[in-house]
């Protein structure tokens, strides 16, 4: 009797797709396009400071092998909020990476407020992402990525991981802003010179005429207990980098950040 290699089962990866085009209109704007394939679906809210779109992915996180892709365009004029439903998961990879690209387009005089939730990384997990804003002229936007190494409330410890993530802000096709991490297994480990014992770490950013000169008062605000942090302005920039033991004291902080940096409260998921 011969006995034949079973083969090795084929995963089930998942994939998902939402683009949501806006144009000019009252209170912000106005849908134009609707589409989401997949995975990916998204939802538009009424909001202070413009319509609040939220983003979900409905495979509940992301392994080894799946492609997310999320787009938001702007007509002139428009204001408007981008955010995620909840913290996106990255979970075990068994060798490729979870796939995610967004990009944001912002015709003249557009703004964004790009405020996904945090992305939380487990143990072996595997994440290669880019995101892009590409301004036209005087458009402008507020970014954040935040990044938590597993659930301290849970007990989690994140002993390995793969993380490439791009972000970038262009204008006109030119960079204006470029922030390239790419964090290993051999990070988490480094020491001062890497994280300092951080498991949760985040960059926000605005980009828009003068916004340099909120600098000082945001320096005034990095007091949260268990957060350190830093902030720089210069040239219609404003970057401000944290870090933190646990990914809720981090959170804390941006709340007050972002509660600064833009009309009206925070966006309505954030709330929950």
């Amino acid at each position: 009797m011969i006995a034949f290699p079973t083969p090795s089962p084929a995963h089930e990866r998942s994939q998902g797709a939402a683009h949501v085009t806006l144009l000019s209109g009252p209170n912000g704007g106005r849908l134009d396009r609707l589409h989401q394939q997949g995975s990916a679906k998204a939802f538009l809210h009424p909001g202070p400071a413009g319509p609040e779109i939220v983003l979900l992915n409905t495979s509940g996180g992301l392994t080894g092998g799946d492609l997310l892709s999320y787009r938001l365009d702007l007509a002139a004029g428009c204001r408007a909020t981008g955010t995620t439903q909840t913290a996106e998961r990255a979970y075990r990879s068994t060798g490729d990476a979870a796939r995610v690209n967004v990009y944001h387009r912002l015709e003249a005089g557009a703004h964004l407020d790009w405020l996904p939730q945090e992305t939380i990384l487990f143990d072996a997990s595997h994440v290669a992402r880019e995101t892009t804003i590409d301004l036209e002229q005087d458009a402008s936007c507020l970014m954040l990525e935040s990044v938590v190494l597993g659930r301290a409330a849970m007990g989690e410890t994140v002993m390995r991981t793969k993380l490439r993530d791009t972000r970038r802000i262009t204008r006109a096709g030119k960079p204006v802003l470029l922030e390239p991490l790419h964090l290993t297994t051999d990070a988490l480990t480094a020491g001062l010179a890497i994280l300092q014992g951080a498991r949760a770490f985040a960059t926000l950013a605005l980009v828009a005429q003068g916004a340099e000169d909120a600098a000082p008062r945001v320096r005034d605000m990095l007091d949260e207990p268990g957060v350190s942090g830093g902030a720089s302005g210069f040239d219609g920039k404003l970057v401000i980098r944290l870090m933190a033991g646990d990914g809720w004291p981090l959170r804390r902080q941006i709340m007050r950040l972002v509660s600064a940096l833009r009309p009206g409260p925070l966006p309505r998921v954030w709330q929950n």
